[in-house]
Parts: structure tokens; C-alpha cells; sequence
């Protein structure tokens, strides 16, 4: 089954292709094993195979084998490496930044909604200029705007986070928690700590 083109960015071939040159060129320094580059980024095996097959051949991305494992890393020496990567943080990168960004201790559930998480699912539509986050959680208002403030540096948009308790998050009277729930979302909660 072929992805179609990303909404976000539509230059890419697929969503699928699009998630893994951000996460390598988002992370140089790191290189990761195919099996565990599908279940970080939640794409088919075969398929991220495929796509890293086409990206190793073109150069812009690195492998070798280490035993049995095939590790990937970004090429950053290609020419194409740095504006790419720029090109990616601002597309597809608030997936990945806002989740290591919004890391915080007390944070239940961390949400991206409102125009890029649109987009991300496949609504059409202009490029979002910034990034709304709705982080659950007991948390200190000074910590999770400092999140947002190292998200916007990385990020080079703007990054608005909105608050709510647990309880809060369940309550179906407040407006925002139920336009939240009613519209697309990336989910970039740390593994093992989302509540219902």
C-alpha cells in the first residue's frame, strides 16, 4: 500500500518517507536500527525498507551493518543535509521536538492540535505558522512554558501551549478539551505515561 504525499509538505513522496528523514536528520548524531526506527515512527517494516533503500542510494542518508542489524544515520556531509534538515524542522519536526521538549516529569498526555495536526493527518490547507500543544498534567505553568520556549528555538515557529489538569481533561464541559478531542491530533506523549 503507497502513502499518499504528506499534506504538510507535499514535495515529500510519502508521509512514511518524510517521517524518517526528519527523525535521522533531526538526530545526526545517532544512528538506528531499522526495527526499531519502524516502531519509533509506527511505519510497516518492509516499508521503511523500502524508503531507506532509496535514501541510502541517493546519499542522503548513511548504513552499515553491525552483525545482523543494518544501522541508518543522516549523511550530513550531502550538500542537501542542512537545508533539508531546516526544511524538515519546520514541516515535520514539531512531532519530534515538541515530544523530547514536553518531557516534563508530571505530564500525562501531550497533544499537538489546531492547524499542523491537520495537516499532518492529511487536511488540506495553508502551512501552519505555529504549533498549539495541550499538555495534561499537575504541572508548573514556568515549566511547561520554558518547554515551549526551547521548542520555538528549535522549532523557529512559534510554540503555544495550553494547561489542563487531569481532571480537566476528562471534564466534557470545558469547550477547548471538547474541540480538542473532536479534531485531529499527534499524540507525542512519552511511552508508558499516557492516561485515558
Amino acid at each position: 500500500m503507497r502513502s499518499e504525499a504528506p499534506a504538510l509538505m507535499p514535495i515529500f513522496r510519502s508521509q512514511h518517507q518524510a517521517a524518517l528523514l526528519a527523525w535521522l536528520l533531526l538526530h545526526p548524531e545517532h544512528e538506528y536500527t531499522l526495527t526499531d526506527l519502524a516502531k519509533k515512527l509506527d511505519v510497516p517494516l518492509t516499508t521503511l525498507q523500502r524508503e531507506a533503500q532509496r535514501l541510502v542510494a541517493a546519499g542522503i542518508l548513511q548504513d552499515r551493518t553491525l552483525g545482523r542489524a543494518r544501522l541508518l544515520r543522516a549523511n550530513m556531509s550531502n550538500r542537501s543535509a542542512a537545508p533539508l534538515t531546516q526544511l524538515l524542522a519546520v514541516t515535520f519536526g514539531p512531532e519530534t521536538v515538541i515530544g523530547e521538549e514536553f518531557d516534563l516529569t508530571n505530564a500525562a498526555r501531550v497533544l499537538i492540535y489546531g492547524s499542523w495536526a491537520e495537516r499532518y493527518h492529511g487536511t488540506p490547507g495553508p502551512a501552519p505558522n505555529d504549533v498549539d500543544v495541550l499538555v495534561v498534567g499537575n504541572l508548573e505553568r514556568a515549566d511547561v512554558y520554558d518547554a515551549a520556549d526551547r521548542a520555538q528555538a528549535r522549532l523557529g515557529m512559534q510554540v503555544n501551549p495550553v494547561m489542563r489538569t487531569p481532571e480537566q481533561w476528562a471534564n466534557d464541559a470545558d469547550s477547548l478539551v471538547l474541540q480538542i478531542k473532536a479534531s485531529p491530533t499527534v499524540d507525542v506523549t512519552p511511552a508508558g505515561r499516557a492516561t485515558s
